[in-house]
């Protein structure tokens, strides 16, 4: 009558593995390494675009407030026009200003 083999391996056997799993195991820690790294500059790549896209959005809204104060500064040049009827029209403080 033959043994059947019980699950457990002989010394002989997990000593023969041990390299192969070692080896296994730094090929794992690599590939898991180089992943981490390509997300690390992707995130900093994403945060450098965002904060490019922060500071064009702040230069606009600057731009937008300047020229929002030079308009109100030239909204004493507007002159008052009233229509007379028909195609007649007369216009107010013109002269007002030594012009």
């Amino acid at each position: 009558m033959e043994r059947l083999p019980s699950g457990r391996r002989t010394p002989l056997q997990n000593v023969a593995w041990k390299p192969l799993a070692w080896v296994g195991g730094v090929v794992a820690t690599v590939c898991a390494a180089a992943v981490a790294a390509v997300l690390a500059v992707v995130f900093a790549a994403s945060l450098v675009v965002i904060a490019l896209m922060a500071s064009v959005l702040l230069v606009f809204a600057g731009l937008a407030l300047r020229a929002r104060r030079t308009m109100r500064r030239q909204a004493g040049d507007v002159i008052e026009a009233r229509h007379l009827g028909g195609g007649s029209w007369v216009a107010y403080g013109w002269d007002q200003h030594g012009r």
